[in-house]
């Protein structure tokens, strides 16, 4: 009788995320989130952290809240322990450097007890990060030759002990206080009663890294009335040094339209990172609720002999289907019989990076404005492949029916539902835009928080946090994604134009300005 085979060894990486700015993720972290089976993740990791992982890859919120619901310690060692014991790659992603402030070296203690294997991957932290990028370098010849980080919130079991008041007032160089915005006033005391220049420059710096950064300057003794008079939140750090007083003069960061503004994005997470991407450079605060993700369905890949016309919707239908080819031996060769006719740049930009350039490409990104095109066409198409999503609209086979084309309709993927963790579905309902670029994303968000919904109305809603906010403005990539809002009773503030990603970020920027 032949043994059972070996469960394979899992493994866990602890993977600093950095302070928040997608650009400062590792290569490493970049090429294991990309590997996981599994991802725990905290709530402070960049918005795009995941746009990298597996559409297959388990993802765990693990996020901590400092005066909301967290995930207890313990239950994320838990199951970092019992994913790994099933044989699983995890990666545990955390906001700056694991192990600074990051209780990372708790989970590798844990980790280490229990017999699994792990490795530590550092991130660029925040402490050094967000200050760079408020123009303040922690150290500086002639001003500090020397830095020190301090967490600002202790745990409370623990009591004040710990800190040595007199000793970090004498420190002769700069200190930077982590997450210590609520006790700003009680830091800055008790610095100046252990013997700190009440006239030394500080700095608290909000959202270090990301957009919508704020930096706010005073001197030790005023930096707390500062901070709560511009209504500074977390996540925030604070400065106390010499160098603090050179935000002004090395501030590099430009002025950005969408500077403040919070944005959510609802499509699916691998689309969603070049949106995210473009709203992030214009300063928005980009709030990823991916309502939706596509599972490639399975099949051969299409004979294309015979067709003289292949029409392509989406990005993911273009990658469902150089999958098929791919899985077959074959490559972008299949298709040099047919013209291809795409629905939108992003779908023509989709075959350019698989060596294809769109024949036809409509100026207005729907299946009525590929219609129009294909009208003019001359000759006009006979046998037509159209690949694209297996819940897609029927009006596009049978406009081309109509236009006297044989048609096959292939299926390449499917849209199911990605809801949410709760935290990112209360930022979304409460940010100041909330994206839809397709029927599929409204059809599914809505269903995410509890069926149908209207602006500031929670009665069909489960709980207040979960209705969308009387101020947040619905945006509408186009008509179609409209008609479905419209019938779950909810009214685009705003439509796109153009009816793609560039339609849809115009329309914000101009309804910014104008309000």
């Amino acid at each position: 009788m032949s043994e059972a085979p070996e469960a394979p060894e899992g493994r866990v990486y602890l993977v600093g995320a950095g302070p928040g700015d997608p650009g400062l993720l590792t290569a490493r972290a970049l090429e294991l989130i990309a590997a996981a089976d599994t991802i725990l993740h905290d709530r402070l990791i960049p918005a795009r952290a995941l746009a990298g992982a597996r559409p297959d890859a388990e993802l765990l919120y693990v996020g901590k809240e400092g005066a909301g619901e967290s995930v207890p310690q313990q239950d994320t060692e838990r199951l970092l322990v019992d994913r790994a014991r099933a044989g699983r790659r995890v990666v545990r992603l955390k906001g700056g450097d694991p192990f600074v402030f990051g209780r990372g070296g708790e989970e590798a203690l844990a980790l280490r007890a229990a017999g699994i294997p792990f490795e530590v991957v550092p991130g660029v932290s925040s402490g050094v990060a967000a200050p760079a990028y408020a123009g303040i370098p922690v150290t500086h010849r002639g001003l500090a030759s020397a830095v020190a980080l301090v967490t600002g919130h202790e745990d409370p079991a623990k009591g004040d002990g710990d800190i040595n008041w007199p000793a970090l007032a004498a420190f002769p160089g700069t200190l930077v206080f982590y997450m210590g915005v609520r006790r700003l006033p009680a830091i800055a005391r008790s610095l100046i009663e252990a013997g700190r220049d009440p006239r030394e420059p500080a700095a608290v710096v909000e959202r270090g890294t990301l957009p919508d950064q704020r930096t706010i300057t005073a001197t030790l003794a005023t930096i707390a009335d500062s901070a709560e008079r511009e209504r500074v939140r977390a996540p925030s750090l604070t400065v106390v040094g010499p160098v603090a007083a050179l935000a002004g003069e090395l501030a590099w960061l430009p002025e950005r339209p969408l500077a403040g503004i919070a944005v959510a994005v609802t499509r699916a997470r691998p689309q969603a990172s070049a949106l995210a991407a473009r709203l992030s450079s214009l300063g928005a605060r980009v709030v990823q609720a991916p309502a939706i993700r596509t599972r490639p369905l399975p099949g051969p890949a299409p004979d294309l002999a015979g067709y003289d016309l292949l029409c392509l919707s989406s990005p993911a239908g273009v990658e469902a289907l150089f999958e098929r080819l791919a899985a077959a031996g074959r490559d972008a060769r299949a298709l040099a019989g047919p013209r291809v006719a795409a629905i939108g740049p992003g779908t023509a930009h989709a075959l350019a990076e698989h060596g294809i350039r769109a024949d036809i490409l409509p100026e207005r990104s729907v299946a009525e404005g590929l219609l129009e095109a294909l009208a003019e066409l001359r000759p006009p198409p006979r046998r037509v492949l159209l690949a694209r999503a297996r819940e897609a609209r029927e009006l596009l086979p049978r406009g081309l029916r109509e236009l006297g084309a044989e048609v096959e309709d292939l299926a390449l993927y499917e849209t199911v539902a990605d809801a949410p963790p709760e935290p990112v579905l209360t930022q979304a309902l409460a940010a100041d835009y909330l994206t839809f670029t397709s029927a599929s994303t409204v059809r599914f968000f809505l269903h995410a928080i509890g069926g149908r919904a209207t602006p500031g109305d929670t009665a069909n809603a489960p709980t207040n946090a979960r209705a969308i906010a009387a101020h947040t403005r619905i945006l509408s990539i186009g008509p179609v994604t409209s008609a479905a809002l419209r019938e779950h009773g909810l009214e685009p503030h705003v439509e796109a134009a153009e009816h793609d990603m560039d339609g849809l970020v115009r329309a914000l920027l101009a309804d910014v300005a104008a309000r």
